[in-house]
């Protein structure tokens, strides 16, 4: 049995909630027990109708070492800053990959990472720390990603794309093959990318336009 908390009980943990319900049924004999959630507001759990309890604030909680905690919060900078704060204070931190997801046997995958649904990862891909995959993703072979992005649905990353960390990657988005993206970057819905990203730019448009975000 591993015992995990959420951090958040907004949409994003609702879904990764529904997840590890199928999770449990798929594979009864590698079962996950969702101890409780945490969020610094309560409102967003009493919206979803959780079975497990709600265990109190993000802020005030304290580290408890026998459980891992899973990140249910989709925004980038909240995912990163509380990640941080929490490793800081002793948290040890899991992933989660969907049982339909189909992994190449030689990818490499952080155990912080959480994949969606419907996802395909291909040979020779390395996935870094904390990355939230979205469901009906395309990651190519040689894909090489490093840590905290987010991939939306249905984003396809042609094979040999090299992403830095901190992407926001929109929903649909396409990369043409050995794309090279930096850091810090967004990247509209629908955009298909088919030169390189530096740092900290926004990319739009299926005939994309790139403007400096700072």
């Amino acid at each position: 049995m591993k015992n995990i908390i959420i951090i958040g009980a907004g949409g994003h943990a609702a879904e990764l909630n529904d997840y590890i319900r199928l999770h449990n049924k798929i594979k009864a004999d590698e079962p996950i027990q969702i101890v409780g959630f945490i969020d610094d507001d309560a409102t967003t759990y009493e919206h979803y109708d959780y079975e497990a309890p709600f265990l109190g604030s993000i802020k005030n909680h304290k580290i408890d070492s026998n459980v891992f905690y899973l990140m249910g919060i989709a925004n980038l900078k909240y995912r990163k800053e509380i990640t941080e704060n929490f490793i800081e204070n002793g948290a040890k931190f899991t992933g989660f990959i969907h049982p339909t997801v189909v992994i190449s046997p030689s990818a490499i995958i952080d155990e912080s990472v959480v994949i969606s649904h419907s996802t395909s990862v291909g040979p020779k891909v390395k996935i870094g720390k904390h990355n939230l995959i979205n469901s009906r993703c395309t990651i190519g072979h040689d894909t090489q990603m490093g840590d905290y992005n987010f991939i939306s649905p249905m984003v396809a990353l042609s094979g040999n794309t090299k992403i830095g960390d901190g992407n926001l990657i929109g929903t649909g988005s396409i990369t043409i093959p050995a794309i090279k993206i930096g850091n810090n970057n967004k990247i509209g819905a629908g955009t298909v990318v088919i030169f390189d990203i530096p740092n900290d730019m926004t990319v739009v448009g299926s005939k994309p336009k790139m403007f400096d975000s700072k």
